[in-house]
Formats: structure tokens, C-alpha cells, sequence
């Protein structure tokens, strides 16, 4: 005879025969998750999203550049310095942690996702699937952790209008833009929130996502940028930066400042901690990388937040000498952690800050890199990728009016993708609804945000014109 649950009524077939599974939801209650987020209006208004508060103990701009250099290799500081100084909207992508600062004044509904913490307009771009075919997502997660999803879009949203303003793009221009990412981030949650879980997973396929999101403006140019990446692969990279070393295969080639071999012993560290990295991957993978042995390490400056922090590119090459890259990259912890205290999110401690980075990543991307790992060089945590896995981008700073439109409306879909990965749609459909004014309040704390940002980065070019800060430009 049956088990009979307490209650069930016997063996009847019916759901109250089967226990709640640990990993797996409970069965529906009264109450459905969209009635929950649109609840949470009562207690923040999505009007309230406009608001640019003022935070206490805030830095001024240079010292909050100073501080974010702590830990960073001390020689490349001003490389990082130099291109932050660039333009208000490079700022804005070196100031990751300042912007964490202010927002810990700003509203949040208190629903979690895992977000990515830096989901500037620049962070998002096409690379590679296993099979070659390119994918358009989310690209870094160096910041990543679990927190307000509400974070991650005002700071695309301030991207943007900044990106606009470097273009030469109208006010009014900047603003839309930043207004329509919302407004695609608002109705993808809504798609997503109606369609079946599966499928919801799986949405918005890569070829799909410019009509979805209405940016035929913008083709064109995917179209040159997906064929740029199409090349920028591992070969490529290893035909310009190596050259035939004398005891056989090939070894990398000094370009300073951005790259620079490094000594025996320093080598030797990177290459052993590739042992522990493989104990990452799925075994799957262990067998193709068995078919490649390490060459030569050198060390590569990257990025524009991340300058400063260790990062090398590993040369393997196969039994016919083709080459693949690996960058084993600094994970260092991520910025967001001591302001989202503030806002009601607690951060447990981190095992690795390699493997955040990473276990972040695969929660946000449909498609990530087949080889993403992490490991430990000489007790820093670093995770490791394909170096040039047919990476490519959109420069959001050089894009016409229409074109940034339609960038900030794809990019908002995606991010939408992205967090409703970790967080119920239905949720944060409830919340946003059907109506403009989510879309409208966080444009005008775009533009807010933006013009404090201009500020911030004009005080960083007087601490560089008066000597108070060093800074390497055009590097």
C-alpha cells in the first residue's frame, strides 16, 4: 500500500501525496507573484526611483580613485588613473564602487537577483559558444554579487546618458535612451513573467533580440562589429604578440606597457596553479585540454576598471602548434559588498573570489565560456577564461542618436534576461507594470547621476593637471 501523508486523504493521486523537495519551489499559494510586486508599490513608489539622494560620509571623486587603487599593482595605477580621465562616461566605468556609494541613498523594492554590479553600457558584447557561433550578453562580472536588481539598471541607464553626451548626442537623445533601456527591461519582464519557466530561461535568442527590441537602427553596425569578432580569436592574438622561441614552439613577445613576459619564477606560479583550475571544469573538458601544453606566461594590462589588477595571458599550443589563449585574471572582492548592508542586503563570506566571479557569471549568461574557471596564484584568487574567444563590442560612446536608442533598448533586454535567471520575472513584472513611469523616474536619475558624474571627472582632471594625482594617458 501507498505511503499516506498526514492529511492527503489517502492514495488518491493528488498533489498532497508528495512532500516539498528540498531544490525544488513550493507548490502554488494564494497570492501569485506578480500581485506580490505590484504590492511592493505601496512602499516604494516607482516615482521614487528619480530620487538622487545625498549619501553621508561620500569621497570626493580623487580620493575615491585613490582608494580604488589600493591593493593594484603600484606602476599601472596611472595607466588606470589616465583612462578614467578620459571622458566623463570612462570615469563612470572605473567608479564602480562609487556609485555603490550613492546608491546606498536610492530606493530598492528589497527583491534580489544576482546582479552583475558593473552593467554599464560598455560591459556588454558578443564572444563565442563552443561551436564557434557568437552570442551577444553580459561580458564582465568582476563586480558580481547578489543584490538589488534596481542597481544594475540605473547604473546602465547613467551609462548611457554619458556615452550620448561623449557622442555629441542631443539632451533629449541621452535621456530617451536611457528611458527606452528601462522601458525594454520593463516589458521583457513582462514576456518573461508569461511564458513557461523553460522557455523563459532559453528567451530572447541572440538572433531575435533586434526585433524584439525594435533596433534596426543599430544592425549595421552588429553586423561589422559581429565581423571584427568573427577574427579576434586566440590565433590571431598569438601571430601578433609571440614569436618562435629557440628551444622550439613560441613564446610572447614584450609590448609595454600593455604586455611584458615575465620572470622564471613568476611563470612557474602561473603555470602551476593551471592544476587546480582544471579540477574547475566539468571533466568533459579535461580531455581537450590534455591536447595542449604550456608555452610561455606573460603579463597583461586590461580593461579600464580592472588596470592595476594582476592579469596574465597563459600560450598553449596543440600538436600542430595552433595556439589557445587562456588570461588568468585578479579576483578581487567585489566592490558592492560594504554598501549593500545598507540597503537590506546581507553578503556571507566568500570562498573564492574566483569562483564568484565565475558561479556569478553562469548564472546570468545563457551561454558562458566552456573553459571558465578559477584558481590560486601565490595565494591570490584569479579566474581564468579564453583570452579572445571572438570578443567584440559596441563602442556606446561613438553611436548616433538613433543607434544609441536602439543600443539602450537592446542592452536593457538583455539585462532583463539576465536577472531573471536568479529572480522571479513575475515578481519584478508586477512591480514595473504596463505604464511609463518606472521608465520615466529612472531616466531622470540617469541624467542626475550623469551630470554628478561630469563633476566627479572634473575633479579628477584638475587633481591631474595640478600633480596631485599621476596619471599616463593614451595608453
Amino acid at each position: 500500500m501507498d505511503e499516506q501523508y498526514e492529511g492527503s486523504g489517502g492514495a488518491t493521486g493528488g498533489p498532497e501525496r508528495i512532500p516539498v523537495v528540498a531544490g525544488f519551489g513550493a507548490r502554488a499559494a494564494q497570492g501569485s507573484p506578480r500581485a506580490q510586486g505590484k504590492a511592493l508599490r505601496e512602499r516604494v513608489p516607482r516615482s521614487s526611483h528619480a530620487e538622487l539622494l545625498p549619501v553621508a560620509d561620500r569621497p570626493d571623486a580623487v580620493r575615491a580613485v585613490e582608494e580604488s587603487n589600493r591593493g593594484r599593482v603600484p606602476e599601472l595605477t596611472p595607466i588606470r588613473v589616465g583612462r578614467m580621465a578620459a571622458s566623463p562616461f570612462a570615469f563612470l566605468r572605473g567608479a564602480a564602487g562609487l556609485m555603490a556609494h550613492d546608491l546606498e541613498g536610492a530606493p530598492v523594492t528589497g527583491v534580489g537577483a544576482q546582479i552583475c554590479g558593473d552593467a554599464h553600457a560598455a560591459n556588454f558584447g558578443l564572444y563565442g559558444d563552443a561551436r564557434g557561433s557568437l552570442v551577444i550578453d553580459l561580458n564582465d562580472f568582476d563586480e558580481t554579487v547578489y543584490g538589488p536588481w534596481e542597481w544594475d539598471l540605473k547604473r546602465l541607464a547613467a551609462s548611457l546618458v554619458l556615452a550620448g553626451r561623449v557622442a555629441g548626442a542631443g539632451e533629449d537623445s541621452c535621456r530617451a535612451a536611457a528611458v527606452d533601456a528601462v522601458g525594454a527591461y520593463r516589458r521583457t519582464m513582462r514576456l518573461l513573467a508569461k511564458l513557461p519557466a523553460l522557455d523563459a530561461w532559453n528567451a530572447i535568442a541572440d538572433e531575435e533580440l533586434v526585433s524584439h527590441t525594435d533596433a534596426r537602427d543599430l544592425l549595421g553596425t552588429l553586423e561589422r562589429v559581429a565581423e571584427k569578432a568573427r577574427n579576434n580569436t586566440s590565433a590571431r592574438f598569438a601571430a601578433k604578440a609571440t614569436e618562435p622561441a629557440p628551444e622550439g614552439g613560441r613564446r610572447f613577445v614584450d609590448a609595454l606597457p600593455v604586455l611584458r613576459r615575465v620572470g622564471d619564477a613568476e611563470a612557474a606560479a602561473v603555470a602551476a596553479s593551471l592544476g587546480p583550475y582544471l579540477e574547475t571544469l566539468g571533466p568533459d573538458r579535461l580531455p581537450l585540454l590534455a591536447r595542449y601544453a604550456i608555452h610561455d606566461v606573460a603579463f597583461r594590462v586590461v580593461g579600464t576598471g580592472s588596470v592595476g589588477t594582476r592579469s596574465y595571458v597563459v600560450l598553449l599550443l596543440d600538436h600542430r602548434g595552433e595556439p589557445l589563449v587562456l588570461q588568468v585574471k585578479e579576483a578581487r572582492p567585489s566592490v558592492l559588498i560594504p554598501h549593500l548592508r545598507a540597503v537590506g542586503f546581507e553578503t556571507g563570506p566568500v570562498d573564492h573570489e574566483g569562483h564568484r566571479v565565475v558561479a556569478g557569471q553562469k548564472r546570468m549568461q545563457v551561454v558562458s565560456d566552456m573553459l571558465l574557471g578559477w584558481t590560486t596564484v601565490e595565494g591570490r584568487p584569479y579566474q581564468v577564461r579564453q583570452f579572445r574567444n571572438r570578443k567584440g563590442s559596441v563602442d556606446p560612446a561613438a553611436l548616433t542618436a538613433d543607434q544609441l536608442d536602439d543600443y539602450g533598448r537592446m542592452t536593457g533586454a538583455l539585462l532583463a534576461r539576465a536577472h531573471a535567471h536568479s529572480a522571479d520575472p513575475r515578481v519584478i513584472a508586477g512591480y514595473c507594470g504596463k505604464n511609463d513611469e518606472l521608465d520615466e523616474a529612472i531616466g531622470t536619475f540617469a541624467v542626475a547621476y550623469a551630470d554628478r558624474t561630469e563633476a566627479d571627472h572634473a575633479d579628477l582632471v584638475t587633481a591631474i593637471r595640478t600633480g596631485r594625482t599621476a596619471a599616463e594617458e593614451g595608453v
